[in-house]
C-alpha cells in the first residue's frame, strides 16, 4: 500500500465515523485531509511508513478521491475545459476551447464504474442492464451521460458536459463574438415582444447558452415554466418553475416523459413556456401550446434554419397516425416566428449563422421563410427579410424599422 492510499483510507474512515457528507460539506473533508496528512507525516518520519513526497499534491489527490470525482476532478475544476469523455479506461478525452485532446489519465474499468456510481448518487438516477442509458446532473451543474454494454461494444462510455457560465445575457454573446450588436438588439426586442423563437444547431454548438441569454430578455413580470430532460437552463428571472423528466423505477413505473411535462406546464399559469430541446412527439404538444397564444422558445438539433423548420414539421408526426402534414405544416408556419441558427467555428468559437423569420404562410407542405440576418463573407449582416407581428414590437415599445436599419449604429 502506498502512502497516498494509506492516507485516503484513513480519511474515509474518519468521514464515516464523524458522519461527514463529502458532497454537502467539502470544507470538513479538507480539514480532515490536512489533519491526517500532518499526523501521517509525523509517523512516517519516526517509523517505517513510506513518506509523502509532495504533501500538497497528496492532499489534492486524496481530497479529489474522497470529496470529488478522483482523477477526473482536475478537469472539472479547469475553467478552460468544456467537456470530458471516456471511451475506454485508457482513453480519457477533454475538449478545451472546442478542440479535443487525449489526456494521459488512465483508469480501470472498476474505477469508471465507481466514479459513475458516485456521480449518480446525488441525482437519484441509475444505470443498469434494464436502463443502459442515463442522463443526470452533477452537483456543479454539469451534465452526465452514460451508456453501458451491451449497448456499447465493450467499455462504459461516459460524457460530462460542463456547465461553463460564459454568457448570461445577449450582451455577453456580443463580447464573445457570437452575435453582432444589431442582431442582439433585434433578438432582445423580439423576445420581449413575445415572438416564438426556435434555436437550432448541432451538438455543442451553444444552443442552451443562447437560449439562456434569450430568456434573460423576457420581461421580469412574466411567469416562465421550463421543461427539460435534465436541468440545464439557468434563467435569471424571479418567477420561474423548472421541471425535468424522470426515469422509470425498478418496477418499470413512474416514468415522466418530456411530453407530459409540456402538458402539465399549461396548467401552471405560464406567461411563457421554454422547452430545453425537442426530439420526438413532444414537439406536437409544444406546437399546440404555442398555437393557443402562449409565447415560447425551444431548441432543436439541425444543420440550418431551413432544416430546423423541416424538422419541426416532421417530429410531430411521431405522436400518432392521426397527426398529418395538413395540420402540422400550417401550425408550424403560424406558431414559429423566428429561427436562430448557431454553429461552432473551426477555432472553437460559437457563432450565430442566420436569423430567419417565418411570415406565417405555407404552400404545398413548404413553410415560407425570410432571412432577417445572414452570414455573408464570414460576417452576420442584415438581410432583406422582416419578422412577423410588427404590431407586437410596437406594443412593446420598439421601433422595428430602426432596429433593422443598416444605417443605425448599435454600440455594445
Amino acid at each position: 500500500m502506498n502512502a497516498i492510499t494509506a492516507v485516503e483510507d484513513e480519511v474515509r474512515e474518519l468521514v464515516r465515523r464523524r458522519g461527514v457528507d463529502p458532497v454537502s460539506d467539502p470544507a470538513s473533508v479538507r480539514r480532515l485531509v490536512d489533519e491526517v496528512i500532518a499526523e501521517y507525516d509525523e509517523r512516517s518520519v519516526a517509523g517505517s511508513l513510506p513518506q509523502l513526497v509532495d504533501q500538497r499534491l497528496a492532499a489534492r489527490q486524496v481530497f479529489d478521491a474522497v470529496a470529488g470525482f478522483g482523477p477526473l476532478q482536475k478537469y472539472l475544476d479547469d475553467p478552460t475545459i468544456e467537456e470530458v469523455w471516456i471511451n475506454e479506461p485508457t482513453k480519457v478525452f477533454i475538449a478545451r476551447n472546442g478542440v479535443s485532446e487525449l489526456t494521459t489519465t488512465v483508469l480501470t474499468a472498476d474505477e469508471i464504474r465507481d466514479l459513475v456510481e458516485k456521480m449518480l448518487k446525488s441525482s437519484g438516477r441509475r444505470v443498469d442492464i434494464s436502463t443502459p442509458f442515463v442522463d443526470a446532473l452533477l452537483p456543479d451543474g454539469s451534465r452526465l451521460h452514460v451508456t453501458i454494454p451491451d449497448i456499447t461494444r465493450r467499455h462504459w462510455s461516459v460524457n460530462i458536459r460542463k456547465f461553463t457560465v460564459r454568457a448570461n445575457h445577449l450582451e455577453d454573446l456580443i463580447q464573445l463574438g457570437t452575435l453582432t450588436p444589431q442582431a442582439a438588439r433585434f433578438l432582445e426586442a423580439a423576445v420581449a415582444s413575445g415572438l416564438n423563437v426556435l434555436v437550432a444547431g448541432g451538438t455543442q454548438a451553444g444552443k442552451t447558452t443562447l437560449l439562456n441569454c434569450l430568456a434573460a430578455a423576457i420581461p421580469p413580470h412574466e411567469r416562465v415554466v421550463t421543461c427539460e430532460e435534465v436541468f440545464e437552463l439557468k434563467i435569471p428571472l424571479p418567477d420561474v418553475v423548472s421541471m425535468q423528466c424522470r426515469q422509470p423505477s425498478l418496477e418499470g413505473t413512474g416514468e415522466i416523459k418530456l411530453r407530459r411535462l409540456v402538458k402539465e406546464a399549461l396548467r401552471m399559469r405560464p406567461s411563457r413556456i421554454i422547452v430545453g430541446e425537442v426530439r420526438q412527439e413532444e414537439t406536437l404538444d409544444l406546437l399546440i401550446a404555442l398555437n393557443s397564444g402562449l409565447p415560447g422558445m425551444c431548441t432543436v438539433h439541425a444543420n440550418s434554419a431551413r432544416d430546423a423548420v423541416t424538422k419541426m414539421c416532421t417530429l410531430p408526426l411521431l405522436a400518432g397516425e392521426n397527426v398529418g402534414h395538413r395540420f402540422v405544416v400550417p401550425t408550424v408556419a403560424s406558431c414559429i416566428d423566428l429561427v436562430v441558427h448557431i454553429a461552432s467555428a473551426r477555432d472553437g468559437r460559437r457563432v450565430v449563422r442566420e436569423v430567419v423569420a417565418i411570415p406565417g404562410r405555407a404552400e404545398e407542405d413548404v413553410v415560407e421563410t425570410a432571412d432577417v440576418f445572414a452570414t455573408r463573407g464570414g460576417e452576420l449582416v442584415r438581410a432583406e427579410g422582416w419578422p412577423p407581428h410588427a404590431e407586437r414590437f410596437e406594443l412593446a415599445g420598439f421601433d422595428l424599422p430602426r432596429l433593422l436599419s443598416s444605417l443605425q449604429p448599435y454600440d455594445v
